[in-house]
């Protein structure tokens, strides 16, 4: 691991590192066309890391080859009163922690080298990125005027410096995270924005770089902020969606804790952090309060809307068998986004395009229209149509199939498709497979199922499939060379790869029909709503 202070180290690193995954890549496609991983994953910090960190951490290993991690307590985030001198800085043990987590470098410059001087914003004469007022006035930007300002500048800096793949941040801050996802997409930044899962001690207080001002007896005070989130969830649940009903129930429990003084709490919109008088489909309640000189902030995601099953699992494990049934015995919709990736295959190889052409394919992914329609039974495909032709059987062919994972490894193919993926999960309802539902179309699913089969038992299925449907002939031992190597591509992808949700249980289908898997899901799915 490499410890980089200056701008120039960083650049001579990325590009490097850069040179090393294309000549890795080059060597790797003389055995096995494909997709190598060289994607760059940034968790930007301010340092003192704990587990929150280190959770942001390890979802950047899994899902890249390059992870830096940044540590810069940027001054131009704290006002003149707050505690930018006191905020705490522990290199040396964030370095141990960053190396046992597997990062690849930190890069952790002053605020000379960051050209930005240790003053506040509101005196600082360094360009700054504004964004939207309405987002920053309304929940800690009341009492933290200049805060959002100095998060943006500084994170374009870091997007800019680094130009990752994909950029990981904590809900707990759940601000900062809407206002630099609007960053990202007004700016038409090139980075992913990962929203991770708040991480708490186990009397439920979020972890944060300032629990450590508090004692032993003021963390057990603290944790009453999240029992209050905890309890207005439960009321949300039983069928309150009343903004002042739903603040009314975590006030009620916070005053149980007399030393807990409380700045805010409120109901907003969690993407345009607009304020909600009733949640219609998915509300953000918010906290902040002090307790002594320790200021801390929570939250938690209200989602009026059907439950989601994401089943995600690599080729041929019959995820899309298994997933029309699961939906249709719980009356759900099912979403086949595999045959959304299939359908563009299919109009890339009518109209002749190169499958290494990416600007043209971009092109025509962002421009055709693409129509799902369920089938009349159970034994048929969902109806696919792209341009207004029915594609539904054509896309099945070896042609496409052999071709499909590498169309859909292109980063321009899946932002469009997966978009109109989550546009149809707003209103929940559905249960829907691929490759990554769980962990990056819906990582927000009631349900997330991993569906897997040895390579044997899937290449025995697929010939199977193939015979039924009249296809050329093909031997099992090509069928499971083909099904090895389709399961390297998509795991070692450089978007969105194929991995198991840290919440999705496993199901092994080796010896089970069909039937039995649909019973284990449903069986599941209905323990997990019971709780």
């Amino acid at each position: 691991m490499r410890l980089l202070t200056t701008v120039a180290a960083l650049r001579c690193y990325l590009t490097k590192r850069c040179s090393e995954n294309a000549v890795t890549e080059d060597l790797r496609l003389d055995e096995m066309t494909g997709w190598y991983r060289t994607a760059v994953g940034l968790v930007p910090t301010m340092g003192n890391l704990h587990q929150g960190h280190l959770s942001l951490i390890q979802r950047a290993r899994q899902e890249n080859s390059t992870v830096i991690v940044s540590i810069f307590i940027n001054p131009l985030q704290f006002a003149p009163s707050e505690d930018y001198q006191r905020y705490p800085r522990t290199l040396e043990q964030d370095q141990q922690l960053c190396e046992q987590a597997g990062v690849d470098a930190i890069f952790a410059p002053s605020p000379e080298e960051m050209a930005v001087p240790q003053k506040s914003i509101q005196e600082s004469k360094v360009t700054q990125v504004i964004p939207p007022s309405a987002m920053m006035t309304g929940l800690c930007g009341r009492s933290r005027l200049g805060h959002f300002q100095g998060v943006a500048t500084i994170v374009t800096k870091l997007f800019n410096l680094v130009q990752p793949d994909r950029a990981y941040f904590g809900q707990k801050d759940g601000q900062q995270l809407a206002i630099i996802r609007r960053l990202v997409a007004d700016l038409n930044l090139p980075v992913e924005i990962v929203g991770c899962p708040t991480v708490r001690e186990g009397s439920g207080l979020a972890f944060s770089s300032r629990n450590q001002y508090l004692t032993a007896t003021a963390k057990e005070q603290a944790a009453v902020l999240y029992r209050g989130l905890q309890r207005a969830e439960a009321a949300f649940i039983a069928g309150d969606r009343n903004s002042n009903k739903l603040i009314a129930v975590v006030q009620q429990e916070v005053a149980m804790v007399s030393t807990i003084l409380v700045e805010y709490i409120e109901l907003v919109e969690p993407t345009t952090l607009m304020s909600l008088e009733k949640v219609e489909e998915e509300g953000m309640l918010a906290i902040a309060a002090r307790l002594g000189s320790t200021r801390l902030i929570d939250n938690t995601i209200l989602r009026d809307r059907q439950p989601i099953i994401a089943i995600d699992g690599p080729a041929g494990a019959g995820k899309s068998t298994v997933a029309r049934q699961v939906a249709a015995n719980l009356g759900l919709v099912y979403l086949d986004t595999g045959a959304m990736y299939r359908a563009v295959t299919w109009l890339v190889l009518q109209k002749g395009i190169a499958i290494d052409d990416e600007c043209a394919i971009a092109e025509l992914t962002n421009l055709c229209k693409i129509e799902l329609t369920p089938a009349q039974d159970l034994q048929s495909s969902v109806r696919v149509w792209i341009n207004g032709t029915d594609v539904t059987q054509v896309i099945r062919s070896i042609e496409v199939t052999s071709l499909v994972s590498a169309i859909a490894a292109q980063s321009a193919v899946r932002q469009a498709l997966v978009k109109q993926q989550q546009s149809w999960g707003k209103k929940g309802g559905l249960v829907a497979e691929g490759r990554d539902i769980g962990t990056h179309v819906f990582p927000d699913a009631e349900v997330k199922i991993f569906l897997t089969a040895s390579v044997s038992e899937r290449a025995r299925r697929r010939q199977e499939d193939f015979n039924k449907q009249g296809q050329p002939k093909i031997n099992l031992e090509q069928l499971e060379r083909d099904i090895a190597e389709r399961d390297w591509k998509d795991s070692t992808r450089k978007v969105s790869p194929l991995q198991k949700a840290a919440d999705a249980i496993e199901v092994q289908t080796d010896g089970l029909d069909v039937s039995e898997v649909t019973a284990q899901i449903v069986n599941y799915y209905q323990q997990r709503l019971s709780q």
